[in-house]
């Protein structure tokens, strides 16, 4: 097999030919058809890579790392920051909703296809059972997504002939049991059928690994810990000594460039691949990044000031503001002091920093270093790109101006005082001739090893097992470059010895480890804890009222999109939607 990303392009026009609601058996003689294409090996190859490309369309997972925006360590507007769904506005009419259905469902049909063809080439076993593998993962991943969004939705296999059945797709709505189960038995199919790694010619296929992962994520999402456990422990402790080889990578900074994007802990991801005229990166510049970013970006998604200040101190102590600048938290004048500078007239340059600079610098270097690596603070710098070059360019929060100037970027949303993103978002034009802002080749994950070892603390926590649960958490708080204290090694403020008090350690730690990844809007609805912290004042760093979000019971489930039902009226709507 050929890498995903060389053959995505390809692929993802020849999937025109063979989910078509034509008819395929009148062709030239000349051309591919449907009569014609399912013949190769290759091929076959080619129909799983369409089924990859589908992981990137915008209500897929090319910009899931905006969810965090519905969540309490997000900040968004317009579109690519959800907003409407953050203040309530949303409806079963959104394209929010319609997408994510419709683009979902696209994924479902071509691993559809790829399974029902490839199953009757006369192409070698192992090749066919390792593409219907990949499928069978594929659309458990899909599937898996369409539930969280809408809970129990309508069933299609492998059996649906798209080009007889286009016009009948007009099934009800499966149980959520019926889906949950659904899925299960094609991650089970995709554990028996994949191999633990590919040759690296291959890598970023889904593996046995990854199955796993997914499998037990699902069985989490259902309170069936002992089984996610079970699923987890197989990746973790490697029982059969299958050689997974996952680990934790040493530098977090690192793991979100191209230096560490394909280590050993991301388990799976959507691929990534630079070159001109085709659009296989990701969009973290144009959406994540600021107006000092490569292609003038919009910082639609950021990270809320409650993320940022929800960080720890070095000893693991809660961060408060009074602790390093006295009468920060009381008084709107001290943090202003603190926060804002005054720039020269022609705007080139700081003319006077904030009284409390130096402390605020010193602040920074007390804290958990995710923070600073995750988020550009400021007064700090960031490699930028302006004027056609890299430049290092200084966060600076400032009245009235809304360009980059000299060495300066200005934060552009309503002139709030907002955090912006490092983390994904490209240093200067990472040494690559025509980058743009919506192509970043920076793979995105979906499932990493960190995540796996969180997740299998949660199970454990929940099943009793409080000191196993505190020995994975300190593992992820341990990583090389983060190297912060261990949970119950000693500090009063360092205690957990609760079940309680364990998941609070374990959201926690789930907030700083995952931000921008898109995890954050799931876990606190699965928590069932978003109606109660979702409910409230979005402000900026200077208390500045910003919006309210609204997150009511019929949230936890997103609404069936009118287009649909008014397509196919056997699909009966959410409560709370009608």
């Amino acid at each position: 097999m050929k890498k995903i990303y060389i053959l995505g392009v390809l692929a993802s026009l020849l999937i025109v030919l063979f989910t078509g609601c034509y008819d395929l058996d009148r062709f030239p003689q000349d051309k591919l058809s449907s009569s014609t294409f399912w013949n190769t090996e290759d091929q076959a190859e080619q129909s799983i890579n369409a089924c990859y490309v589908a992981m990137r369309q915008t209500q897929t997972f090319s910009q899931l790392f905006g969810m965090d925006c519905v969540s309490d360590i997000g900040f968004g507007y317009d579109s690519q920051g959800y907003l409407s769904i953050s203040n309530g506005t949303f409806t079963s009419t959104s394209n929010y909703a319609s997408d994510r259905w419709k683009q979902s469902y696209e994924g479902v049909f071509r691993t559809n296809n790829a399974i029902r063809n490839v199953t009757e080439m006369e192409i070698s076993e192992e090749s066919k059972n390792q593409i219907i593998g990949q499928a069978k993962f594929l659309r458990g991943l899909f599937y898996f997504f369409l539930m969280q969004h809408f809970g129990g939705v309508p069933l299609y296999d492998e059996t649906t002939d798209y080009n007889k059945d286009y016009m009948e797709l007009l099934k009800p709505r499966n149980t959520e049991e019926e889906t949950r189960a659904f899925i299960l038995k094609d991650l089970s199919d995709a554990i028996s059928s994949l191999p633990v790694k590919w040759a690296q010619t291959d890598y970023g296929r889904a593996t046995k690994g990854a199955a796993y992962a997914l499998r037990g994520k699902v069985y989490l999402y259902n309170k069936q810990y002992d089984l996610a456990a079970k699923d987890f422990e197989e990746i973790v402790l490697d029982p059969g000594k299958k050689g997974y080889g996952y680990e934790l990578y040493p530098d977090y900074a690192d793991l979100f460039t191209q230096k560490g994007h394909r280590s050993n802990e991301m388990i799976f991801s959507i691929q990534t691949y630079f070159q001109v005229g085709y659009n296989l990166g990701m969009p973290y510049a144009h959406y994540m990044g600021s107006n000092a970013c490569i292609g003038t970006s919009w910082n639609n998604v950021m990270p809320s000031v409650g993320l940022v200040d929800s960080y720890e101190c070095k000893d693991g102590r809660p961060f408060n503001w009074n602790d390093f600048i006295p009468g920060y938290n009381e008084n709107t004048e001290i943090r202003e002091q603190t926060l804002k500078a005054t720039l020269t007239e022609d705007l080139t340059s700081v003319k006077t920093y904030p009284k409390y600079y130096k402390e605020l610098l010193a602040m920074y270097e007390q804290r958990d270093p995710r923070m600073k690596e995750t988020i550009i603070l400021p007064y700090t710098y960031y490699q930028g790109y302006v004027g056609g070059k890299n430049k290092l360019c200084e966060f600076v929060y400032a009245t009235g101006v809304n360009t980059v100037n000299g060495f300066i970027v200005i934060n552009r949303y309503k002139n709030n005082y907002l955090y912006l993103y490092r983390k994904f978002v490209p240093e200067g034009d990472m040494g690559i001739s025509g980058l743009s802002r919506d192509n970043i080749p920076i793979d995105f994950p979906l499932i990493r090893y960190a995540d796996v070892l969180l997740m299998l603390a949660e199970c454990y926590n929940e099943q009793g097992q409080l000191d196993d649960a505190v020995k994975y958490i300190n593992k992820v708080r341990q990583r090389p470059s983060v190297n912060m204290p261990e949970i119950n090694s000693g500090s009063v403020w360092l205690e957990a010895r609760t079940k309680d008090a364990v998941f609070n350690r374990i959201m926690h730690e789930r907030a700083v480890e995952f931000p921008a990844e898109g995890l954050r809007y799931y876990d606190i609805r699965r928590w069932e804890v978003a109606k109660k912290i979702m409910n409230g004042d979005v402000a900026d760093a200077l208390g500045n009222h910003i919006y309210y979000t609204k997150f009511e019971d019929k949230d936890y489930l997103w609404p069936i999109p009118g287009s649909e039902i008014d397509k196919n009226p056997k699909l009966i709507q959410n409560p709370g939607w009608q």
